[in-house]
């Protein structure tokens, strides 16, 4: 027994190992020693087998066929994982490999703890043909059926093409590694071959290309250690399944914190741009903040932080970008990321500073309106707690999305330098009284100013349950928390809305 579960443990041999170390890349099982707690992996399948005979596959077979599967715990929790070895045929995957993975995802969706996929795959085994596609469309089933149910993480630790990419592109996270992990439908030859383009593999779908122009992955890392270890710190912030709450770690961060900076944090002037990360770090316990997808639609931002040592998402326009406008990018980033947080029982805490959407025909024609209204749709169906900050500028549609109270936001409040209004000032005075002479809208200026650029209106009608100081905001946020944990909503009966995608 020792003797095969040896050789079943070379997986594709010493050579192809030494040459896949010789690329600064580890080998499956050696990341799964980086990723689990020491000892704690536990795997199922080692010795299945590929079942092909055509082009003399018969007579290379490799136990294990080309996937390390089982189960480990991260921080003492339970992880389902698979980790594609490719040093065995490339990674590819067979049916007999497609079935390992189908396992242990159904074992994971049964006692409810998250799955995740080291990815290093070629795509479909050829030999196979249409047994491999197969393969590929049981995993995908899988994918959508665990969606909402527990979280699905994959991580890019090579190159992933054709069916290979698709899996993850449908859970719900992604994370790759700088210079070694690829994702594409079809490589470079293959581009090159249909359309003429020279591209490399890196420009094509590195991880460069798809963490700041795609939005396809959430982070990139340095190296397999590197990203390892960040899913390890990630995975911290998440329940077990749809069924669990996120879970809780101690923080001697006192609740009431006051933080006087944040009372000239927000500048004078309305054209001038502050941090809002320095924001809500300063809110979160011990200043941790695990951003999602930084380098894509850094007009906002999305990540998830504690609060008393429970885990919130936040999200948060950044004045220091476009002067924090949703355009496209902005609205699709937000939107899937409120979802996420509304199935995995999240809380969502919103800080807002928007001039608006972002005009011009650019949007327009790639359908900002359909995009704009996924964030109002995602902020609307979430039934999680959700609490909203208004730091400064909160016009036009952009206020009505961005968490208001009319999407049934619990807890709406706004600093003193909050303006909530249809459109800034000038512009809105300019429309009003068209025709005035530029001393007349000056003057009408400063009237607008005086009656909108501030929280009072909207609080007297109820928009706004407070006005508060901003050295007291994480107070409010912790207090608003402990009320709401047992929050309940009645949904209305249906199988699941139809959001505009």
């Amino acid at each position: 027994m020792e003797r095969r579960r040896a050789a079943a443990e070379l997986g594709g041999g010493q050579r192809r190992t030494d040459a896949h170390h010789a690329k600064g890349r580890l080998t499956a099982r050696e990341r799964l020693h980086i990723l689990l707690d020491e000892g704690s992996f536990e795997e199922v399948d080692l010795y299945v087998e590929h079942n092909c005979v055509d082009f003399d596959m018969q007579r290379n077979v490799i136990p294990g066929d080309g996937a390390v599967t089982g189960s480990g715990t991260i921080n003492g929790r339970l992880v389902y994982v698979f980790s594609q070895d490719f040093t065995v045929f490339g990674g590819s995957l067979s049916e007999r490999q497609a079935q390992k993975i189908c396992k242990i995802m159904d074992m994971a969706m049964r006692v409810g703890a998250p799955v995740i996929g080291l990815n290093d795959s070629g795509g479909a085994r050829i030999q196979e043909g249409v047994s491999s596609l197969a393969g590929y469309g049981e995993i995908f089933q899988r994918n959508v059926d665990a969606s909402g149910v527990i979280p699905q993480i994959s991580v890019i630790m090579g190159p992933c093409a054709g069916g290979a990419v698709y899996s993850p592109a449908m859970t719900d996270f992604i994370f790759m590694v700088e210079d070694s992990s690829y994702m594409f439908v079809t490589g470079p030859d293959v581009v090159k071959t249909v359309t003429g383009e020279q591209v490399t593999q890196e420009q094509l779908g590195g991880a460069v290309t798809h963490t700041t122009k795609t939005s396809v992955a959430d982070l990139a890392f340095r190296d397999d250690i590197e990203a390892l270890l960040g899913v390890r710190d990630f995975v911290d912030y998440l329940p077990q399944s749809n069924r669990d709450q996120p879970p809780v770690r101690p923080s001697a961060d006192p609740w009431d914190r006051k933080d006087f900076g944040l009372d000239t944090i927000v500048p004078s002037s309305p054209t001038q741009p502050y941090d809002m990360r320095e924001v809500v770090q300063t809110i979160v316990d011990e200043a941790e903040f695990f951003e999602i997808q930084p380098k894509h639609a850094a007009n906002i931002l999305c990540g998830f932080g504690r609060v008393e040592g429970r885990t919130v998402g936040i999200v948060a326009n950044q004045p220091l970008v476009m002067a924090g406008v949703l355009d496209i990018n902005a609205s699709k980033k937000a939107a899937r990321f409120v979802a996420f947080c509304d199935a995995f029982n999240i809380p969502i805490v919103s800080f807002v500073d928007v001039p608006g959407f972002l005009p011009g025909t650019a949007q327009e024609h790639n359908g900002i309106i359909k995009h704009g209204a996924k964030l109002a749709f995602a902020y609307a169906e979430a039934t999680v707690p959700k609490i909203t900050i208004i730091t400064r500028k909160a016009y036009g549609g952009a206020y009505i999305v961005m968490a208001s109270k009319h999407l049934r936001c619990d807890l709406n409040y706004a600093w003193p330098t909050a303006e909530i209004a249809v459109m800034g000032a000038k512009g809105a005075v300019e429309i009003i009284f068209r025709g005035e002479t530029e001393a007349g809208i000056a003057e009408r200026t400063r009237e607008y100013e005086d009656r909108f650029a501030n929280p009072f209106v909207a609080a007297s009608k109820g928009f706004i349950d407070e006005v508060i100081h901003p050295h007291s905001t994480r107070r409010r946020i912790a207090l608003g928390l402990r009320k709401l944990r047992n929050k309940q909503v009645e949904s209305r009966r249906k199988k699941h809305g139809n959001i505009p995608l």
